[in-house]
């Protein structure tokens, strides 16, 4: 009924652990993963499988939960219709899902080529923010069953739009990433998105409506149909790797991020570094990328963590 609160129920739904997920890709879906996110040919051995420095680029790992096994498009309504099997949680509307904020760290380099691999996913807090919408914290990891390897670590917080003043607790303030006030950025990078920037992304494997269809993003008070979150991360990363890690996907760590205010395709995205810390094998800088159209806000918060050489290959296992 209309204006009745949401029945969640907190000891149930955290610590719920998603049964194995099977993830699967191939060179095609890297390259592809690369073109989405405006590489072209100079950052050749992201898009070139025949380059003899072919890599993946880092943050493809961020969009491998929504594309699963699946060659082909899939139901992202689908995918969302899982949280229905969570003891606790009520069946969530998959047109009113945003990613409210990222993490991602890579556990062992290189990323491979190709394989087959599993996602294991637990949900980590449950919060309500009010205004009818509740943030779900899920922290997963990408691992290869065969040899137990971690490949990656990846940290999710959504909105669900409608299932908020359910009566909850209310999410502690984590770590906060801020630019230095009295110093201006060690680097400026700008990058343009196309306006068919959202439907070549999510042909990666988020095949979420609202990254396609206008009217799904008019329902919940955007513009239109706006890009993908992990999309605008990734176009930051691309212009963090260039300036403080001459490119090489190696020695890429972690980042994290807020996705602030929503990007449309076809603005343009200005990402201002600062390097905050360097030791003797890490490089910390945090960042903001900016609309430069609007002067918005799109990732506040936001930090990575460099290697100040190539990684080589380091294994972790469970």
């Amino acid at each position: 009924m209309p204006g009745e609160k949401p029945k969640i129920d907190i000891s149930k739904v955290i610590g719920y652990e998603y049964p194995p997920q099977k993830i699967s890709y191939n060179r095609r879906d890297v390259i592809l993963h690369a073109l989405g996110i405006g590489i072209g040919p100079e950052e050749l051995k992201f898009v070139y499988e025949l380059d003899p420095n072919f890599a993946v680029f880092p943050t493809y790992p961020l969009g491998l939960s929504l594309k699963g096994d699946s060659n082909d498009v899939n139901s992202f309504a689908e995918r969302v219709a899982l949280s229905a099997s969570i003891p606790g949680f009520p069946p969530a509307n998959s047109k009113k899902i945003v990613n409210g904020q990222q993490s991602l760290e890579i556990l062992h380099h290189p990323l491979p080529l190709e394989g087959n691999f599993e996602m294991r996913s637990k949900i980590v807090g449950v919060y309500d923010k009010g205004k009818g919408m509740v943030l779900v914290d899920k922290h997963s990891t990408l691992i290869d069953p065969k040899t137990n390897i971690v490949y990656a670590k990846l940290e999710n917080q959504s909105f669900m739009f409608g299932l908020g003043s359910f009566d909850g607790p209310k999410q502690e303030k984590g770590p906060r990433f801020v630019p230095p006030k009295d110093k201006n950025p060690d680097a400026i990078d700008v990058l343009k998105t196309e306006t068919n920037q959202a439907l070549l992304f999510r042909l990666s494997g988020d095949y979420n409506t609202l990254h396609a269809d206008p009217t799904v993003g008019q329902s919940i008070g955007f513009n239109g149909a706006i890009l993908h979150g992990i999309a605008t991360m990734s176009f930051a990363v691309r212009s963090i790797l260039k300036h403080f890690a001459e490119n090489d996907p190696t020695r890429f760590k972690s980042v994290t991020g807020r996705f602030s205010n929503p990007v449309y395709p076809g603005e343009t995205l200005e990402t201002r570094i600062w390097k905050i810390k360097e030791d003797k094998s890490t490089i910390l800088v945090v960042f903001e990328t900016v609309l430069k159209e609007r002067n918005k806000v799109a990732i506040s918060n936001g930090a990575a963590v460099l290697l100040k050489k190539s990684a080589g290959v380091e294994s972790a296992k469970l």
